[in-house]
């Protein structure tokens, strides 16, 4: 169901003016070696708000720290974790903070795939 409702809030986004990119591939590059669409951000909305789409019953801490981590690669600071599989839907959105910011060179790089 998670493929459902993504689609729909796609949709929706973008009747609402805003530039959405479904299943959005992200690039990771380590020690030279690049790894082309390493993962995939379910909704990348005006290419700086990432969205992950549930369907669980209830939100589990991981859902929030893979979240944190796809916004930590990609160097973003916010992003929403929405589950639309809970008793009400305000109750299965969450706002995840990024608070990290990378003090050297790290040896892992990312680059969105713009494709």
């Amino acid at each position: 169901m998670e493929s459902v409702y993504e689609r729909v809030l796609a949709a929706r986004l973008a009747a609402l003016g805003y530039l959405v990119s479904r299943q959005h591939p992200v690039d990771i590059c380590f020690e030279g070696q690049v790894f082309p669409a390493a993962f995939r951000i379910d909704l990348l909305v005006d290419n700086r708000l990432v969205v992950e789409v549930k369907s669980v019953e209830k939100l589990v801490p991981v859902h929030g720290k893979q979240l944190l981590t796809y916004l930590r690669l990609i160097e973003q600071p916010v992003g929403l974790l929405i589950n639309f599989g809970g008793e009400t839907l305000k109750e299965g959105v969450r706002r995840i903070v990024n608070r990290y910011r990378p003090s050297a060179s790290p040896r892992l790089r990312v680059n969105q795939n713009t494709e």
